[in-house]
């Protein structure tokens, strides 16, 4: 496991996205968002999984397909690296992160005409949805997490599925019902605040600090969702 070193300040993170970016069709690369999103999601799973299996669905999303050969990965991989080891000692040790989620340019009218809907939440709270989506994704290529499914599964998750169309759910009708129960969030700030929240519990749930005395139970298996695709 790499060491986590310092954070990736912002020049490191357009970088980042920069080689992201020149990754070669027909293979699709996450953006910065979704992989911060997709390592939260590796790294509360039950079992480490090696970085063998995951890191080549940061540059092929959807099979893994290795970078041509004549592609300098070095630069890309290190950065990746980083972040992982970075994400991986916060919530390690349970501790506060900073999510890759950007702002939104939501012209006058846009913000004007959603703001009036009072159902729902402002629409800078859409900039977590690339997150959400890198996350989902993980869960999908590595669903060991969803194994132990449970209340306590199902209160985390819902923190991050209350950001997904209902129709990106597959046989979720309790957690369907308990975002419905929720009021939306009220800031972009909240809904960050969230997606932190929602991963420390899931890691207590996939990768807890365990107890001499703990007796762990066997749940049922949980409702998957599918992947949504990635906003471009």
């Amino acid at each position: 496991m790499a060491k986590a070193g310092a954070a990736l300040g912002e020049a490191e993170l357009e970088q980042l996205q920069t080689l992201l970016d020149s990754v070669p069709a027909p293979l699709e690369a996450l953006d910065v968002s979704m992989l911060d999103g997709f390592l939260c999601g590796v790294l509360v799973q039950p079992s480490r999984i090696a970085e063998s299996r995951w890191l080549p669905l940061v540059t092929d999303v959807e099979a893994g397909t290795a970078l041509p050969k004549n592609f300098d990965s070095g630069p890309l991989h290190a950065l990746i690296r980083r972040r992982h080891a970075e994400l991986d000692s916060a919530i390690g040790r349970r501790q506060w992160f900073d999510p890759w989620v950007f702002e939104l340019d939501i012209d006058g009218d846009t913000d004007t005409e959603q703001a009036d809907d009072s159902d729902g939440p402002p629409p800078e709270v859409d900039a977590v949805y690339p997150w959400v989506a890198g996350f989902v994704t993980a869960l999908e290529h590595f669903p060991a997490l969803m194994d132990r499914a449970g209340p306590a599964l199902d209160d985390a998750l819902v923190l991050l599925y209350r950001h997904l169309d209902p129709d990106d759910l597959e046989d979720a009708d309790d957690i369907l019902l308990a975002i419905e129960a929720l009021e939306p969030p009220a800031s972009l700030e909240v809904a960050v605040e969230e997606l932190v929240r929602a991963t420390l519990l899931l890691a207590d749930i996939g990768r807890p600090v365990i107890k001499p005395s703990a007796n762990r139970s066997a749940h049922r298996p949980g409702s998957k969702p599918r992947r949504p695709p990635p906003r471009r």
